[in-house]
């Protein structure tokens, strides 16, 4: 099933007092986006890599390697109501119109539908991949997400009850982020390191909104480094590739709100 399960985004409402102005792609949403279609991907059911084969099971009870990703689900719970949660729980929202925002000041360009429409379309139908890459495995582990484990609060409490089954391991969010930041990352070059920075740091927006552990973010960095590998050996997705970079180049957009957005990543 390549639904909510798979592919968690809503809409929210979060309060801003006293924060600083923040980028369009950081402003909260009010609501879902109705009747929201996923775009068909570039990569045939059969041709997506084998989460299950590709990952390790995750952390065993009792684990040092569990022990880690309790330290750091800790530590993100003590950024809970500031600027990174803010921006945390916007890098949740997939079904936003403009959800491929959020990598417009690592990109140097104002990135959405209206702005850069073939951008836009290849990051979209790459999402769809990014997403169906984590689903065996975490249809096999089941892993139970912190906010099960811990109690606490988490940034999307409307998804509640649809996070509580849909596993942990690996990170859904984590392997899109990633996957984006690599994808524009060829597209502007000269941006890579920022690119791909900013692309871990969505999938690690997962760790603060309290939705998934450490490890289930490293590992669906590896999903995405799988999946974007397959996807070359698609000519749809090269004509995409090459189109979009085209557009990115003849764009002269400057983002806004990037300091902003800065000061929330430093915060970890």
């Amino acid at each position: 099933m390549l639904g909510t399960a798979v592919l968690i985004g809503a809409g929210w409402t979060v309060a801003l007092a006293e924060q600083p102005p923040m980028s369009s792609a950081m402003a909260p949403k009010a609501a879902p986006m109705a009747g929201f279609k996923f775009e068909k991907g570039y990569l045939a059911p059969s041709t997506l890599p084998d989460s299950v084969a590709l990952l390790p099971p995750p952390p065993a009870a009792g684990s040092a390697a569990e022990a880690r990703d309790v330290e750091a689900s800790k530590a993100a719970l003590a950024l809970h109501g500031g600027p990174r949660w803010t921006l945390a729980t916007v890098d949740a929202d997939l079904f936003a119109p403009r959800a491929t925002a959020t990598m417009a000041c690592s990109a140097g360009h104002a990135i959405g539908p209206t702005q850069t429409p073939l951008t836009e379309h290849l990051l979209r139908r790459a999402l769809t991949d990014l997403a169906a890459s984590t689903r065996a495995a975490k249809a096999k582990y089941q892993r139970q997400r912190p906010f099960m484990v811990n109690g606490q609060p988490m940034c999307t409490p409307d998804l509640d009850a649809v996070l509580r089954h849909d596993g942990s391991y690996p990170s859904g969010h984590s392997a899109i982020g990633y996957g984006w930041g690599l994808i524009l990352a060829e597209i502007v070059p000269a941006r890579a390191t920022a690119l791909a920075a900013r692309g871990r740091a969505f999938g690690d927006s997962r760790r603060v909104c309290n939705v998934h552990w450490l490890s289930d973010v490293e590992e669906g960095r590896i999903a995405a480094d799988a999946t974007l590998a397959r996807m070359h050996a698609e000519p749809a997705f090269q004509a995409d590739l090459a189109a979009a970079a085209k557009e990115l180049a003849a764009d002269h957009s400057t983002p806004t709100g990037c300091d902003a957005e800065a000061a929330a990543l430093a915060l970890h």
